[in-house]
């Protein structure tokens, strides 16, 4: 394997303890608990773009207690520009 070629080896990790492995142990039960356990799935596809959207608002709306309340990678809103010379401007203060 190209990981132990590297001098990387994996961590064993004993079944039922979460305390070792608390990042994917806190969102595989947000995951069931806001989202599993609340949907019915009707086929895949309308899991796959449900999945989607739950990953969408997961990243860049959701409230992260660690992290202050703040969305990890929350989302960015550009403001539109009336003209071509407005824009030219605001490119040129940044050179």
């Amino acid at each position: 394997m190209w990981l132990s070629a590297i001098g990387v080896s994996t961590a064993y990790i004993e079944p039922g303890s979460p305390w070792e492995n608390v990042y994917c142990e806190s969102f595989n039960a947000r995951m069931r608990d806001e989202f599993l356990n609340r949907e019915l799935f009707g086929n895949m596809y309308e899991a796959e773009v449900l999945t989607k959207r739950l990953v969408e608002y997961y990243n860049t709306i959701r409230p992260h207690s660690s992290l202050g309340g703040r969305p990890p990678a929350p989302q960015v809103i550009i403001p539109c520009v009336a003209s071509a010379e407005e824009v030219t401007d605001r490119l040129n203060v940044l050179v």
